[in-house]
């Protein structure tokens, strides 16, 4: 019998192959294990891991006040008025209990019921992590009558004075004082995170102030000292919790039923190790929830476990989700005339998106010790509490509907309002079905307008141009062997106001779904579609701000694989151009156009000699212009658009069509008011 062998580096397996990571370096291996990535969210969630310290410190009533600080020197500081880490020595491991907490993962008061009932840092590994990740952190504590200090240099205990540090375990006494609290500061490791890497201000506020509405009373102030902040130093409180957190979702948007609030008290078995030996323990959860229906389609539901956002949901969502379902269904619709033809087809019952049609809800679940699904505790994993929030909603939702603590004219609204989302639905699937057989397609399936590329894929590109003036050069000044021209003639649907069947009515974004391909909503396919690259080509206006604006939120709305894959991108036409001894010049803006001039400038050349020519759209480029400015690989310029993009285009676009086409003509009457500098009278056409 013939063997045969591979070929193969020659290497020893043995045990000493076997590598082991002590302390914190598993961390520094790993990061992303621990902090979920080394991009921004990655260093924002060192942040969260100090503030939901000082939080726990707050929900368990021991502190009242948190203070968040970004210095001028990268690092930052959280501190609190709560009881201060212990500072008495380790019995086990002989240092201070402080040492304990910052340099040993799963090291904590949090495990076992004894220093919290409930809390959000559960793991034992925030702090250290936070250590892990930092090439400096200073921890002061104030706790029995004196203020205690430990500093790390690399993860090495010890203390500064000045820039010199000292190698220690002792702790520091620095100042007598009759308060109690810690405060951690930080300078993030810069060789871990990535160059762009940074600290969001608007997302540490909608953060803080998700903490304030958790846990009423307590106040958080947070102060930006970092260079080139001119912010003033902000502080959060909350005295009605979860109604607040409810009111604070609805913002100007019209309710249709009050803020709905329920609460209850259950308990469930779970094993877990106890002295090396599974046993089964009983848990204590509280579920409390607030929620209100308003018009409008989009929805927000929210969720907590003790004091941390959930937020890809779990257990206690399922629960949620799955009760409301229930009691719409058994209760709210039952027997309903509106609903009676749908009925004879078994097609009259809500589903999920139906009952959360304008839906803004808070669930909220604290017990110990929760089981997460990884490490950055994004989605809730413990079975038990699903039950216990299903009865919760299901009692409370029935009682509701039955009108005990409600309004008839609320529950007959949100009872309309759901049955106009079924029939809306099903309609709208029918459209769908109808919309795929239409005969307004070309004679090759496709839209008319489109002329479409000679080879179909991944290497193929869809350009969406501003009607037939732009699409004339844009199809002279293409490569016809992997690049297509769709031309929008019409206005493009609001698909962050309208319903479905709306947008399945709108010409332009039905011949936009049939040209790309794969469908879709929830029906989207990106493996279907015949483009690799989607690029939206508008003028560098205010019409094609809004036209491009359009575009990005009805493929953001439905076929968002598409921007989450990042085949999503927008031309970057200039605004200028100027020919001097030569060449050409292109600026985007007025700046970058003022920016050249000056370059040009720097010798004997005249400001006055540089002839600039202003683009008024795309339309009015020859070939040869829009050939290189967006459509020549080497030339053009083009920007990827992601989720943040088309999440910001998305609310613009709501918000513009409620100024400029709602029906409140004072706020429309102020927009123009206040943007009159911007209007250029040369430009009308009279």
């Amino acid at each position: 019998m013939a063997t045969t062998t591979m070929n193969a580096p020659k290497s020893e397996y043995s045990a000493s192959s076997i590598e082991t990571l002590e302390g914190l370096e598993a961390v520094r291996k790993r990061p992303g294990m621990y902090i979920g990535g080394t991009g921004s969210a990655g260093l924002m969630h060192l942040v969260w891991e100090l503030i939901d310290n000082a939080v726990d410190e707050a929900a368990a009533g021991f502190a009242n006040k948190v203070f968040v600080t970004f210095h001028r020197d990268g690092s930052v500081e959280v501190s609190d008025n709560g009881r201060g880490i212990p500072v008495d020595k380790h019995p086990k491991r002989k240092v201070s209990a402080l040492e304990v907490v910052l340099t040993e993962l799963h090291a904590g008061g949090k495990f076992g019921g004894g220093a919290y009932s409930s809390s959000g840092g559960l793991h034992g590994v925030g702090a250290s992590v936070v250590n892990a990740l930092s090439v400096k952190l200073r921890a002061e504590v104030d706790r029995q009558g004196s203020t205690w200090a430990l500093d790390f240099d690399e993860r090495v205990p010890g203390h500064f004075t000045g820039s010199k540090f000292t190698k220690s375990h002792e702790l520091k006494k620095t100042a007598k004082t009759k308060k109690t609290g810690s405060r951690i500061r930080f300078w993030p490791d810069t060789d871990i995170f990535d160059p762009e890497a940074t600290i969001e201000w608007d997302e540490v506020v909608r953060r803080v102030k998700l903490a304030c509405f958790l846990v009423p009373g307590l106040k958080i102030t947070l102060e930006d000292k970092r260079t080139g902040s001119k912010k003033a130093p902000v502080d959060f409180i909350s005295r009605g919790g979860l109604k607040d957190l409810v009111n604070d979702l609805v913002g100007e948007k019209t309710p249709v039923t009050d803020v709905i609030s329920l609460s209850g008290i259950d308990t469930f078995e779970e094993k877990v190790p106890v002295n090396g030996k599974m046993q089964l323990v009983e848990r204590e959860c509280t579920v409390d929830i607030a929620m209100r229906w308003v018009e409008g389609f989009d929805s927000n539901i929210v969720t907590f476990v003790n004091t941390i956002p959930t937020g890809e949901g779990g257990t206690h969502l399922s629960g949620f989700e799955k009760s409301l379902n229930r009691a719409v269904n058994d209760v709210l619709l039952k027997d309903m005339r509106k609903l009676a033809k749908l009925a004879k087809n078994n097609k009259h019952k809500a589903q999920k998106d139906d009952v959360q049609e304008g839906l803004l809800a808070v669930v909220k679940v604290t017990f110990p010790e929760p089981q997460f699904r990884g490490q950055t505790k994004q989605e809730l994993g413990t079975p038990g509490v699903e039950k216990i929030v299903y009865d919760v909603v299901k009692a409370g939702m029935v009682d509701w509907f039955n009108g005990v603590g409600s309004k008839k004219t609320h529950v007959n609204g949100i009872r309309d309002k759901i049955a106009t989302a079924i029939i809306n639905r099903v309609s709208t699937k029918q459209a769908l079905d109808n919309k795929r057989k239409l005969s307004n397609l070309g004679s090759t399936g496709m839209p008319g307008k489109l002329a479409d590329c000679r080879k179909n894929g991944p290497n193929a590109e869809l350009l969406i141009v501003e009607g037939d003036s732009a699409a004339g050069p844009a199809k002279q000044g293409r490569d016809a062997e992997y690049m297509a021209v769709l031309p929008l003639r019409g206005k493009v649907v609001n698909a962050g106001k309208a319903t479905l069947k709306q947008v399945l009515d709108n010409t332009e974004a039905q011949a936009l779904f049939t040209a790309i391909g794969g469908g879709s909503g929830k029906d989207f396919d990106i493996s279907q579609t015949r483009y690799g690259r989607i690029i939206i080509l508008c003028d560098a206006d205010v019409d094609g701000s809004h036209i491009r604006c359009l575009v990005l939120t009805l493929l953001y709305k439905y076929m968002r694989p598409l921007i989450e894959a990042g085949h999503v991108y927008a031309a970057q036409p200039p605004l200028f151009s100027a020919k001097v001894s030569g060449e050409t010049y292109r600026a985007f803006s007025e700046e970058h156009r003022d920016e050249i001039t000056a370059e040009l400038t720097k010798g004997n050349r005249k400001a006055e000699s540089i002839k600039w020519q202003r683009f008024k759209g795309l339309g009015e480029m020859n070939v040869d212009e829009l050939e290189h400015a967006a459509l020549n690989p080497a030339t053009r310029i083009l920007r990827r658009l992601t989720i943040d993009d088309a999440e910001k285009e998305r609310k613009r676009a709501e918000t513009m069509f409620e100024v400029l086409m709602g029906a409140d003509v004072s706020v429309r009457r102020d927009y123009i008011i206040a943007n009159s500098d911007e209007f250029d009278a040369a430009a009308l056409d009279v």
